[in-house]
């Protein structure tokens, strides 16, 4: 946490490391910004604070046109954190608000919907409600200027209850009607309209400074799963492709290796994206799907506290120094990853061929999805075990599980070792600070990063191994 005043120092130099982390406004023009805004900097008495943009747009204050502070990462405390806040920024991030409303999200976390409006208003400066409709009017703008979709049908898919709720939120939001954000977008309609039509919905996934995307492809690539995971190209050009079991539907997502750096005058603060497409059966499943790739390739991580941390320790400094910003790789499905560490490449692939859904549209090597849990039910043994127990919720592998007790749920399951137990905490459910049994000495001054720092050490044997 840093002071209102270390906040301006960073809005003043337009520091890209803090986009995300907050939000700020200005009284006289009634916008909000990210940090690394390029217009003229206010004067500091001009400014207000925000922790998130839904707080900022509560208070009256739209998006601004040239920083577009809804498309940051995300904050990466969410990430990290164990605790309520946490828990309920990544539900709502999910998309469980707009699926099961405040009830469901308080029920997912053990609290009643007043303490949970209380703990995110207190902390975030928004309760759920506003959480969620900053997030449907992010999703609403990128399927206006990316889909020829009717305006109706976008209003559903965002998550609105009627058109004339998604109407007045876009102009609250972004000062614009929904008409005027479709022409806004770059490129003519026919142009976007054919590429919408052929190759899905296309995405920036954009994350703080460096992202070094290379080792996140090499570990995809090692644990490809013939029919839902397919990687195309050579290195450093890859694209990986997978199917997505989802609330609604399902959908195929696409992600290329070579990432796109942002604009700006000091390259150490600089961020970037990487390039993704995504098919839907259903659209109302995006925000979900957009999730589920960030998690997986880890782009809402603070690459700045990590290395620092990280670079401290004379055993990692020189790994951290040669591939600054490393991710640790968490789901894109937490109960398909959390099934696949336990079974096993060889019963995973026999699995998938005797369980998973086929697709209604096969596209190249895609033509499955991971099996659910409930029909993995009557699998002998601990896997057995390990898909009754996700299927009647004994074990919650969601974004919002609190990863002590699913550690518990987890280690309390008959024939689960320690060492599995721990990878599923690390990659189901992102837990940046784990220590693998067998792994050697995890070093105690690697805390809270340790997920990060075994990373560094993996991809730092597979490079002796070549």
């Amino acid at each position: 946490m840093i002071d209102e005043d270390a906040r301006y120092e960073a809005v003043r130099s337009r520091d890209a490391r803090f986009d995300g982390e907050f939000f700020f406004a200005v009284e006289t023009t009634g916008i909000y910004c990210r940090p690394s805004c390029p217009a003229v900097t206010p004067k500091r008495r001009n400014v207000r604070f925000y922790a998130t943009a839904a707080a900022a747009q509560s208070s009256g204050f739209r998006a601004c046109r040239r920083c577009r502070p809804d498309a940051v990462p995300g904050s990466a405390a969410w990430n990290a954190r164990a605790d309520v806040v946490g828990r309920a920024m990544r539900l709502i991030g999910d998309g469980v608000v707009d699926r099961e409303g405040v009830g469901g999200l308080a029920a997912r976390l053990g609290y009643s919907a007043r303490q949970v409006q209380r703990q995110l208003t207190a902390e975030v400066g928004a309760g759920p409600v506003a959480l969620a409709r900053a997030q449907r009017a992010h999703t609403a703008r990128v399927l206006l200027q990316t889909t020829p979709l009717p305006v109706t049908e976008i209003a559903f898919a965002a998550g609105f209850a009627s058109v004339r709720q998604f109407n007045d939120t876009m102009r609250a939001v972004y000062a614009r009607t929904p008409t005027q954000l479709r022409t806004d977008a770059p490129g003519r309609a026919e142009e976007r309209d054919a590429v919408a039509a052929t190759a899905g919905i296309p995405l920036r996934l954009a994350h703080r400074g460096a992202y070094p995307a290379g080792p996140v492809f090499d570990l995809l690539e090692r644990e490809l799963l013939d029919g839902i995971e397919e990687m195309t190209g050579e290195r450093g050009a890859r694209m990986f492709r997978r199917t997505l079991r989802l609330p609604y539907g399902t959908g195929i997502v696409s992600v290329d290796e070579a990432g796109h750096e942002q604009p700006g005058a000091r390259t150490e603060h600089r961020g970037g994206w990487l390039d993704a497409r995504i098919h839907l059966t259903d659209l109302r499943d995006l925000t979900t799907a957009v999730g589920r790739l960030r998690r997986l390739f880890d782009l809402d991580a603070d690459p700045y506290a990590i290395d620092e941390r990280l670079g401290a320790d004379p055993r990692l400094a020189p790994l951290v120094a040669a591939r600054p910003g490393l991710r640790s790789p968490g789901a894109a499905d937490p109960e398909e990853l959390a099934v696949r560490i336990l079974a096993g490449p060889a019963r995973s692939a026999r699995l998938v061929e005797r369980y998973g859904k086929r697709l209604d549209a096969p596209c190249g090597g895609l033509h499955r999805v991971f099996p659910a849990p409930d029909s993995l039910a009557d699998e002998p043994g601990t896997l057995g075990a390990l898909a009754r127990a996700l299927a009647d919720g004994t074990l919650t592998l969601d974004p919002g599980a609190d990863r002590d007790d699913a550690d518990q749920a987890l280690r309390a399951l008959p024939g689960m070792d320690a060492r599995t137990a721990a990878l599923i905490r690390l990659r189901a459910l992102g837990d940046p600070d784990v220590a693998v049994p067998g792994d050697g000495d995890t070093g105690d001054a690697w805390r809270p990063w340790r997920s990060y720092a075994r990373q560094h050490l993996i991809v730092e044997r597979q490079l002796e191994k070549l």
